[in-house]
């Protein structure tokens, strides 16, 4: 069984096979955090891009918790700057077997400056094969692109997609790329953390389950579903 949490804006949990990921851990200074960075305990983090909403509090709880950090290259490099040891460097297109399934680095359309202003490579989404055989894409922050239709070849059990518009895929585009996709099941993510991402994730329910054949968990910072 595999629990997938989501803890508000892009960050979320992923427990399978005994093994804790965090992905994007922003909890300080997030208005929208569920719980704080103290209160979680990864074996392995990822983080997508450099923006501070996604870097958040990743050298912290590495530094407290002892796990590896997974990321594109510029961005290892620079939590290594930073002191931290444990980290493992990927890119666009690569894929890794880790100890909790195996890994791939997808294309994100965004940016990725680091919060001191470092170059912080290219920005990615993940697609996760599980030890079970489950394969769980997670875009990140990201505007549609066509390969999407790719990425839905693989048999999606989970998509994980940003709805907030502006900085990302609103809910129109996300619309589309579920339709490309073809996921069995979508949550919606990176909406409602700030004024100008506030979208309706029901009605954006409504509207994916009535033009496709997803279905869509809208859960409220801090809830799981298990698949």
């Amino acid at each position: 069984m595999n629990k997938l949490t989501w803890y508000g804006h892009a960050t979320l949990g992923l427990e399978t096979g005994g093994h804790q990921l965090v992905i994007d851990p922003f909890f300080t200074g997030n208005p929208a955090a569920s719980a704080s960075a103290e209160q979680v305990s990864p074996d392995f983090i990822l983080v997508s891009h450099g923006h501070g909403d996604h870097v958040g509090d990743a050298l912290a709880i590495a530094q407290r918790t002892g796990a590896l950090v997974i990321s594109n290259h510029e961005i290892v490099t620079w939590l290594g700057k930073q002191g931290l040891k444990k980290v493992h460097g990927q890119h666009l297109g690569g894929g890794h077997r880790h100890p909790f399934g195996y890994l791939k680095l997808t294309l994100a359309l965004h940016g990725s400056m680091l919060p001191d202003g470092s170059y912080g490579g290219n920005p990615c989404g993940f697609l996760l094969t599980t030890n079970d055989g489950k394969k769980i894409y997670t875009a990140q922050d990201t505007g549609l692109f066509g390969d999407m239709r790719l990425i839905g070849e693989e048999g999606l059990e989970v998509a994980v997609l940003p709805i907030g518009d502006n900085y990302t895929m609103g809910p129109d585009d996300a619309l589309r790329a579920v339709k490309m996709l073809q996921p069995k099941t979508v949550l919606p993510i990176h909406y409602n953390t700030f004024e100008l991402l506030n979208q309706d994730a029901q009605a954006w329910k409504k509207r994916v389950e009535g033009e496709t054949g997803a279905r869509v968990v809208v859960l409220k910072p801090g809830e799981s579903f298990e698949f």
